[in-house]
């Protein structure tokens, strides 16, 4: 495929604050264009696109925020014929990062403005960031905006097990594996994790050492998520699970083609979760890819709001 033919991928977030009990949404001014939008940018090379909504949110905004729960994307064709997606996040501002931002107009956007969604619907320059809108105001209305994230990571390509002396868990990643590793650390990291549990196996301890040193979080191993100790009935897995979502904080699980559907099973039973496809893809993961599975906060019972898949 042709540069030319090759679609552009972009990403943006719907960033979302509470004024007098109701939702407001951060609209942006653009300079050039002379639009109003959604934040939104390009993805850069070596980008997933997690990582570029954030970023992208940052240089046009001055907003650090995390992502929260995905809000799909939108494709339109440009005036040069070529396809473009736009995938979306929410996220929120609370009044501490709104204190921290510095936003100056520049070339790019002159002026930020907060609107109720209704007014935001009325002010957008385009019709797909009206279904963006529409999208999250679903979402807000049933209550399933503020969110956590239980991240399942499949750790990174790493030397095959019959060309390997040692202990199966002693096997090394790959340049692939250290490259995907370092690859998924930005992404991961966009939804703020609070604690890294990872296999006692050094593959899956490599994959997940620079979003270590990323967030500057300690790595937490554990057998339970073992491919050594694998067993059949998933009790382990089960057990483990559910002290994070009593938690109810961000949390990542680097692991094993085996373990993961057991973590997932665990994660969608728990929220009493019908197995669809979603589930399924982000159950069986390739080497260095990884799925965010979001959760309400403060719901009574774990409810299951979204899941996504990212692949290295």
């Amino acid at each position: 495929m042709s540069a030319a033919n090759t679609p552009v991928l972009a990403a943006g977030i719907v960033c979302w604050r509470v004024v007098d009990g109701k939702p407001r949404v951060l609209l942006v001014h653009r300079t050039v264009h002379k639009d109003v939008s959604l934040p939104k940018g390009k993805l850069d090379p070596g980008e997933m696109l997690p990582e570029t909504a954030v970023r992208e949110i940052f240089e046009e905004t001055g907003l650090t925020v995390d992502l929260g729960v995905p809000l799909g994307d939108v494709h339109y064709t440009l005036a040069n014929g070529r396809d473009k997606y736009v995938h979306y996040w929410a996220a929120e501002v609370n009044d501490h990062i709104l204190e921290r931002a510095k936003f100056t107009p520049n070339g790019e956007i002159s002026s930020l403005e907060w609107l109720s969604l209704a007014k935001a619907r009325k002010k957008v320059s385009y019709t797909h960031d009206i279904d963006i809108l529409d999208r999250f105001a679903a979402v807000y209305d049933a209550g399933n905006a503020r969110t956590f994230a239980m991240i399942a990571v499949r750790h990174g390509k790493a030397v095959p097990g019959e060309t390997w002396d040692g202990p199966d868990a002693t096997r090394p990643l790959m340049h692939r594996g250290t490259d995907q590793a370092a690859a998924i650390a930005g992404s991961i990291a966009a939804f703020a994790p609070n604690r890294i549990l990872s296999s006692t196996a050094a593959r899956c301890l490599a994959t997940i050492t620079p979003l270590a040193q990323r967030t500057e979080l300690e790595i937490k191993a554990t057998d339970d998520l073992s491919q050594d100790a694998y067993a059949s009935n998933g009790k382990a897995v089960t057990a483990l699970v559910a002290k994070r979502l009593k938690k109810q904080q961000t949390a990542v699980m680097c692991s094993h083609g085996p373990v993961l559907p057991q973590i997932v099973g665990a994660l969608a039973e728990a929220a009493q979760a019908k197995p669809d496809s979603q589930l399924r893809a982000a159950a069986l993961l390739n080497t260095g890819d990884f799925s965010v599975l979001h959760f309400a906060r403060d719901a009574k019972k774990p409810r299951l709001v979204a899941v996504e898949t990212h692949e290295s």
